[in-house]
């Protein structure tokens, strides 16, 4: 297991800038965003004249590895919401933003395959998520998971003809946000291989889910974790529940706030632990989305947490005699 960083807790310094910073600190990868305009790493540069090839070595020169390109912006655009709602990333009717997020997928397929990394992240998007409720429209949630195949699964043949996989981080807002869809959209899929998932804990754990529920029922899908907290804040969970989310991120009554690892509510022995004896030994990428604190302070603060929690060896059993079989 490492600890790993996600080089857009630092979106506006040059990316060998961030590589450097973090090198020093102690972080042991680096996952790079690919979406459109990202100002750090551009794919279509990346994929000309051997420049990814050049990317790796200079990473791996700072004494890093690549452990994923991320496309979080552009990715929601293979389901939607499409319209207004995405138009800042791609502005143009449905089948014109369901083409942009298309195309940059497969684009980053081709980049990670090149950089030899396992997975690009993505979110799965969703055209409506009131249709999650069977009121007022009963068929809603069947055209979404029918849109789902239709726009995802000729991703994920790509995909796999790359070697690399999806790696859909369940969110709130996409199709894909708790065990039973995720499960669900597995099956619609006939279990693609190319289908994978980036388990952010942060991202599902307010809303009530058990992480370990989810790492147990998942774990066999999970090829890429974030490190994110999350802090559910008791006093205003009392005044809004789970989902009271129409706050801005820094405002002082939300009933939850994104932390740095180990700030929050989350048990990270426990959610690594069960991780680890289902199979994952990848790469923890800490993603700064805390607006109590400085990223300085988050970069130093979540080395000195993370590293040590990180388990490096399985347990080799006894062989004295009370453990003979």
């Amino acid at each position: 297991m490492k600890v790993g960083f996600c080089t857009i807790n630092y979106s506006d310094l040059p990316l060998n800038e961030v590589v450097e910073l973090v090198a020093r600190k102690g972080y042991e990868a680096v996952e790079i965003p690919a979406y459109t305009d990202n100002e750090q790493m551009d794919v279509d540069e990346m994929l000309r004249d051997g420049n990814a090839k050049k990317l790796k070595k200079q990473i791996e020169d700072a004494g890093l590895f690549i452990s994923a390109i991320s496309n979080h912006a552009d990715s929601p655009l293979v389901l939607g919401p499409h319209g207004r709602d995405l138009a800042s990333i791609c502005d143009g009717t449905p089948e014109e933003q369901i083409k942009f997020g298309t195309e940059s997928m497969i684009k980053c397929a081709q980049l990670a395959s090149e950089l030899e990394v396992p997975a690009v992240v993505a979110f799965s998007g969703v055209g409506n998520f009131g249709h999650f409720n069977d009121w007022p429209y009963p068929d809603g949630w069947i055209e979404e998971e029918e849109a789902f195949v239709k726009n995802w699964v000729p991703i994920f043949d790509a995909y796999q003809k790359y070697g690399v996989k999806v790696a859909f981080e369940p969110h709130p807002n996409n199709i894909i946000y708790d065990i039973h869809t995720t499960k669900r959209c597995l099956a619609l899929c006939d279990n693609h291989p190319a289908f994978g998932i980036n388990f952010d804990p942060a991202n599902i754990f307010y809303t009530g889910i058990n992480l370990g529920a989810y790492i147990d029922e998942i774990g066999d899908r999970i090829v890429l974790v974030h490190a994110k907290d999350c802090e559910l804040v008791e006093h205003n969970m009392a005044r809004g529940g789970y989902w009271m989310l129409q706050r801005d991120w820094g405002t002082l009554d939300r009933s939850f706030r994104f932390r740095i690892p180990g700030w929050g509510s989350i048990n990270w022995k426990s959610i690594i632990t069960e991780l680890f004896i289902t199979g994952y030994t990848g790469v923890f990428a800490y993603e700064h989305e805390d607006v109590t604190m400085s990223r300085a302070d988050g970069l130093d603060k979540t080395i000195a947490f993370l590293k040590p929690l990180m388990i490096d060896q399985p347990y080799e059993g006894r062989s004295d005699k009370l453990f003979q079989k």
